[in-house]
């Protein structure tokens, strides 16, 4: 083997595990909502999970994302512990599609139509295809279906570069006999787990591995070993990603590497059996990349018929390694590990702010009934309710920036913009419950009251600010459109009783019919009605432009206000509702 067959192993190296990467983030991001609609259909079913697993795997590719996904969810309380056992064995299943894919690469045949079938044949024009989706598609889709054809041309590119740049080694003795080393199978799952646990993908490996069988060196003794050994080494990401999350999220890492162990272990010993009682001819053959395929293939699904059963048992093994603790756990309500699905990690931001958006709206609403009605224990939950609204905008806006410095198709660009503008405006009205509260513990202090025809007029706006505040809650909620509509013509009333119950305050504080202290207070929960009512015009608006793909809220709000029948329509309908 020269220098130069050297430097083609490095770069076929390189360009295939480039490409499996770029193959597998092209098509996660190709099939977000697919992603997405699997794991809704999540239960506690086994086959389900098991097929949850199995099919997110072999649409990314890569069974140590989903664990990290799986763990990732345990620890957000998306998942049980039980459920994502199911899912980390179907994903063990789904990761051998890549080697059936790579085993293409050993076709041999003087057949027209079958050489057709050899990656070597249709790669290129899989590359070209690629090229010219992802050069002239102006869509996010038809640009990641181009990368998807272009890494999975790299992909093969660089497999076929590292086969014929270790052909070589054939005639190399010390590389026979490192492999004559790994015919003791001890070695061999060591050797497997070091190499995937370096690069941290047992696809990769058993890639690496497929192209080595073109020295005929490797023998289906010395490869089985191996690939039992590159399972366990593709736990190291899940077991990494599991620091710093809570214990049912360490238990589900602590599954995936103890199915992998315990699998290996007991087909390990039963291999050895066989070959020491049996003698089979075929371990001292030479593989070849089908085999490959097929054995990697058979040693996961025997380990998943092996545990299907006994997962309850596998269960109970994690719990007695890490056990329950007195001490209650807090559970992260947005995990990182979830942005390596921008899907799935906009699923979760958006329960957090509909969490944020529930205690926006109660707080407001309460704060409104202590004006009418002084409530201490209330106010306190109030406040409560508002720092928790700060600190889930906190956590929420810096999980939405991570998620946003990622590749994100458009509709998701549109959807994290959506999501960092409604913080804002539920964070702010949150804030104004406090105003209106600390306004009625001004009352109750100085012992004032409101003359009767401001409490009437407060009645009256604060009925329209409970309207418009479950007009645009549904609207986001729902993402209805009609509710959203319906919010902007509501806002301009509230505009207009708030100008004009301030002007007949002003008169009455000239007649002497309301004191200076209420009047100040009246005048302070008019502006923060009115700026609640424009918050809540800025949601419907959001969930309008995100509908329309144009996040240009107030352009959007004028042109509605301006050239909009049905906007006149409801506006006049609000105005003879809420007229005094």
């Amino acid at each position: 083997m020269s220098f130069f067959d050297v430097l083609n192993l490095i770069g076929g190296l390189s360009l295939f595990l480039f490409g499996m990467i770029l193959t597998g983030h092209a098509l996660e991001r190709r099939a977000g909502n697919s992603l997405k609609s699997l794991l809704s259909k999540l239960t506690s079913n086994k086959f389900a999970g098991l097929l949850t697993g199995l099919g997110v795997t072999a649409v990314i590719q890569s069974s140590s994302a989903t664990t990290v996904m799986v763990v990732g969810f345990v620890n957000s309380g998306l998942m049980t512990l039980k459920q994502s056992i199911n899912v980390i064995m179907g994903a063990n299943v789904g990761t051998t599609v890549t080697a059936w894919i790579l085993s293409l690469a050993g076709i041999n045949s003087d057949n027209f139509v079958v050489s057709l079938f050899k990656p070597s044949s249709f790669t290129p024009i899989l590359a070209f295809i690629g090229l010219l989706y992802y050069m002239i598609g102006k869509s996010d889709r038809k640009k990641n279906t181009g990368l998807i054809f272009l890494g999975f041309a790299v992909l093969m590119f660089g497999m076929e570069t590292m086969s014929n740049s270790v052909s070589g080694l054939a005639d190399v003795p010390e590389f026979r006999q490192m492999f004559l080393t790994f015919s003791n199978p001890v070695f061999g799952v060591i050797a497997g787990a070091i190499l995937t646990a370096i690069i941290q993908s047992s696809s990769a490996s058993v890639g690496i591995l497929q192209a080595l069988t073109t020295t005929g060196a490797v023998t289906y003794g010395a490869a089985i070993p191996i690939i039992m050994g590159q399972n366990i080494g593709t736990c190291v990401t899940a077991i990494i990603s599991s620091f710093g999350t809570n214990k049912n999220a360490k238990r589900a890492a602590l599954v995936h590497l103890s199915f992998n162990i315990i699998g290996a272990a007991v087909w390990l010993t039963v291999f050895q059996i066989i070959k020491e009682v049996f003698s089979p001819a075929i371990f001292s053959e030479s593989a070849n990349l089908v085999g490959i395929a097929f054995f990697h293939s058979v040693f996961n699904v025997l380990s998943t018929l092996l545990f299907l059963p006994l997962s309850s048992l596998l269960e109970k093994l994690v719990y007695l390694i890490i056990p329950e603790s007195k001490q209650i756990e807090v559970t992260s309500e947005l995990d990182v590990r979830l942005l390596v699905s921008p899907t799935l990690a906009l699923q979760q931001s958006r329960a957090v702010l509909d969490k944020m958006a529930v205690l926006a709206v109660t707080a407001i609403k309460d704060s409104l009934r202590q004006i009418e009605q002084y409530d201490e224990e209330n106010g306190i939950e109030i406040r409560a309710a508002e720092e928790e609204t700060d600190h889930l905008e906190d956590i929420l806006g810096s999980y939405l920036v991570k998620l946003t410095s990622r590749k994100l198709a458009a509709e998701e660009s549109i959807q994290a913009t959506e999501y960092m503008k409604l913080i804002g405006d539920y964070e702010r009205i949150a804030d104004h419950a406090v105003n209106i509260l600390e306004s009625a513990e001004e009352m109750q202090l100085k012992g004032t009251s409101f003359s009767e025809f401001a409490v009437k007029e407060y009645e009256n706006i604060s009925a329209a600010l409970n309207e418009i505040l479950d007009l645009s809650y549904q609207a986001f909620a729902g993402n209805d459109l009609i509710c959203a509509r319906k919010t902007e013509p509501l806002e301009q009333v509230i505009d207009n009783l708030k100008d004009t119950y301030r002007t007949r305050h002003i008169l009455r504080l000239q007649k002497g019919e309301c004191s200076v202290i209420a009047g100040f207070i009246w005048s302070d929960i008019l502006a923060n009605i009115e700026r609640v009512s424009d918050h809540c015009s800025n949601i419907s608006g959001c969930v309008i432009d995100a509908a329309e793909l144009n996040m240009n809220t107030h352009q959007n709000l004028r042109v509605f206000r301006n050239s909009d029948e049905d906007f006149m329509q409801d506006f006049k309908a609000f105005s003879a509702r809420y007229s005094i």
